[in-house]
């Protein structure tokens, strides 16, 4: 087999630990074998970059093991030409695995060219993605919590959601903070609402008649006091992300010319994605690292399930959230895109494929530097003009009806 890489590492990471092959070309083309262990703090990981260099090796390739990886990319990076694989590609056999031979496959694999590395962004991409991923975990931890509220209410039979929409609004929060303050009155805590919620004080004054215990009150005063938190925590990390997005100003705006995507869906898909589009082939690469595009179950010659491949489950969440929002907009592509597949595959695959258009129109706008141009609801009306009329005569001539077509006279 034809030797890609004449001086190359493969490296067995784990926690405490790191077992490096070396493998280089000796005299007619044998391979020499060197193995080492280091650990992994940052000394170690030093002396593991000098011997690695010392050597000559150009190429160094490690199996993407949770974030055990990471330390060790970042000494690393800079020095060597870096591949993070993913261990799908690199299983070794079955009951002849150990850390020596794990390193040493690696590096075989390595030296003849037969791995493929994951997308690993630069470190200002990567700095962003820790950010957004984490406001994104706190986001989430606020939902958990206002399911808490809601939990404490139906205990103590409060009925606030069948009233308000958003039991956390300026009415629900001045109605729970009296609850947990030890008010009882239905009349006094329905008194509280505020802007269009007053129009339903009766109702209201019935769903806030309940049996408020105690430990109720302490439990709502224990979950409004956390959801405080979450939101300055959610506020000051927002606040850091706006400050280093500013060097990325001018995508974030082309990406919110598209439908759906607001500002903080733009932020996420440039800390996951990069600003640099070069990195992935085409768009179909892209859509299939998102894990956004059919799979492919083929065998003798039938077609199995074309259920989407795992992919990157932070970015495909927000352009998930970015599909439902886009299909809520008037007159645009991506809402008639939705409405067209809904009606035939249902509301799951259409927000899935409405998702999809929106990753591709990302990536052409990141790689053209350029803004979102509307096609317009008509636009697969369009595509399919004569197809369309067929199809309309037919269903009419179904009904019982003569149907004569007659172009409308331009002006």
């Amino acid at each position: 087999m034809q030797v890609v890489y004449e001086r190359c590492c493969g490296l067995d990471v784990h926690k405490t630990k790191v077992v490096a092959c070396l493998i280089t070309s000796g005299k007619g083309g044998k391979p020499h074998k060197e193995i080492r262990t280091f650990g992994t703090t940052t000394g170690e990981l030093n002396l593991l970059s000098d011997w690695l260099s010392a050597a000559g090796c150009t190429h160094v390739a490690m199996e993407s093991t949770g974030v055990y990886w990471k330390p060790v990319y970042y000494v690393l990076e800079g020095n060597f030409e870096l591949l993070v694989v993913n261990a799908r590609d690199i299983k070794q056999v079955p009951g002849r695995k150990t850390d020596v031979s794990d390193a040493e496959w690696i590096a075989e694999l390595l030296r003849h060219g037969l791995l493929r590395g994951s997308f690993v962004p630069p470190k200002p991409i990567r700095e962003l993605r820790a950010l957004t991923r984490h406001r994104k975990t706190l986001v989430r931890e606020k939902a958990r919590v206002i399911n808490r509220i809601q939990k404490v209410l139906e205990d103590a039979n409060i009925k606030l959601a069948s009233v308000a929409s958003n039991i956390l609004g300026a009415s629900g929060r001045a109605i729970l903070q009296a609850l947990a303050q030890g008010a009882n009155d239905p009349y006094v805590l329905a008194e509280l609402a505020k802007g269009s919620l007053r129009s339903k004080l009766a109702e209201l004054e019935k769903a806030l008649s309940g049996v408020v215990e105690p430990h109720h009150r302490f439990l709502l005063q224990q979950h409004l006091a956390h959801i405080d938190f979450l939101e300055q925590a959610i506020a000051l990390v927002e606040a850091e992300i706006e400050e280093r997005m500013l060097p990325f100003a001018k995508e974030v705006e082309q990406l919110m010319t598209i439908p759906g995507i607001k500002k903080q869906a733009a932020w996420t898909i440039i800390a996951e994605i990069g600003i640099d589009m070069g990195v992935f082939p085409s768009h179909k690469h892209l859509a299939s690292w998102a894990g956004l595009c059919p799979g492919n179950n083929e065998s003798a010659g039938k077609r199995k399930t074309g259920r989407t491949r795992k992919g990157n489950p932070w970015l495909r969440e927000v352009l998930v959230e970015a599909a439902w929002a886009a299909s809520r907009t008037r007159k645009t592509y991506l809402a008639a895109q939705y409405h067209r597949l809904a009606a035939r595959r249902g509301k799951k695959r259409a927000l899935v494929a409405v998702a999809h258009s929106i990753l591709v129109i990302a990536y052409h706008l990141l790689a053209k530097g350029t803004t979102y141009r509307e096609l317009g609801p008509n636009f697969f009306d369009q595509l399919n003009h004569q197809q369309l009329l067929k199809h309309h005569v037919r269903r009419l001539a179904e009904l019982g009806y003569r149907v004569t077509l007659e172009p409308e006279a331009v002006a």
